[in-house]
């Protein structure tokens, strides 16, 4: 089975098949978040830091770090957000930037084996974008769309994905260290985005043995209980496959799903991480009450 590999300095995580599905926090991305942005870009990191420890202590075994400001030092702010990060906690890192200058600042900083977010099927991203991953030893999220755009059929987004296997093998980078999104679309939107994504990564995981992400949260865009849809999307993606996803591990429903589809997936040998999560501790105090009052006589 295929295991990816991710580091910080003191703390490895691994992703596959018959690992435990991996949580990637996404909360630390100013977009679409202005009070974040704002603070981020004259260097107060007070939040970042606020999002960091609480995704950690929500059961995150990965952070995805982003700092995509407009009109703004992106590769400073990257660099230091990531230095802070690494200093408070001891989970891998995600470092997510479109800018090929801030990725390097990033990863130029980083301590441990980094996942970089992200390349796509074009050409030109592809050669600015590997090199990169390859001289830094690191892994890469592989995104499902080329020139052409996002296709609706599935077996398109497959080939793209087969591409950049393939490219990022030219580069010494082996496919362990790809781990693919087949892209998540509003299912609000398109009825059948659930189905694509399932077929999508049934073949990853049959044909190229690649492990798989997603930004989970896509799927209910525009949709009431949108946390009610995660949860059942991602189960169901992990039971297609998905071995990760970047999400936000703050709603207990969704941690919950993913909890409970790792027992079913054999992922959780005697449950153990489900009892430790969820066993009563009143229960518990309780049973310890009685024994010591017997004790006592």
């Amino acid at each position: 089975m295929t295991i990816t590999t991710l580091s910080s300095a003191t703390r490895e995580v691994k992703i596959g098949f018959d690992q435990p599905f991996v949580v990637i926090g996404e909360r630390i991305n100013p977009t679409g978040r202005k009070i974040l942005a704002e603070e981020m870009k004259i260097g107060d990191y007070s939040r970042v830091e606020a999002d960091a420890l609480a995704q950690v202590l929500a059961g995150a075994h990965m952070l995805d770090v982003n700092a995509g400001i407009p009109l703004a030092d992106e590769p400073r702010i990257l660099a230091e957000a990531i230095r802070l990060v690494q200093s408070i906690t001891d989970v891998p890192l995600s470092i997510d930037s479109a800018i090929i200058e801030a990725l390097e600042a990033g990863l130029s900083v980083y301590q441990g084996k980094a996942l970089v977010n992200s390349v796509t099927g074009e050409d030109e991203v592809l050669e600015r974008v590997l090199p990169l991953v390859a001289k830094y030893g690191a892994a890469v999220v592989a995104i499902s769309n080329d020139e052409t755009g996002i296709s609706e059929d599935p077996d398109e987004r497959f080939k793209v994905a087969k591409k950049i296997v393939e490219r990022a093998a030219d580069h010494g980078i082996h496919y362990s260290n790809v781990i693919v999104d087949p892209l998540v679309m509003p299912i609000g939107a398109i009825n059948t985005a659930g189905l694509q994504v399932m077929h999508v990564v049934r073949r990853l995981r049959e044909e190229l043995k690649v492990n798989t992400t997603c930004g989970a949260s896509n799927v209910s865009f525009g949709l009431p209980n949108r946390n009610g849809i995660n949860s059942a999307f991602l189960t169901m993606a992990m039971g297609a496959g998905m071995t990760s996803a970047i999400t936000s591990p703050l709603h207990p429903e969704v941690m919950q799903a993913v909890r409970g589809g790792d027992v079913m997936m054999g992922n959780d040998p005697n449950c153990a991480n489900w009892i430790k999560a969820y066993r009563d501790p009143t229960a518990e105090a309780g049973r310890g009450g009685r024994t010591s009052r017997r004790r006592a006589k």
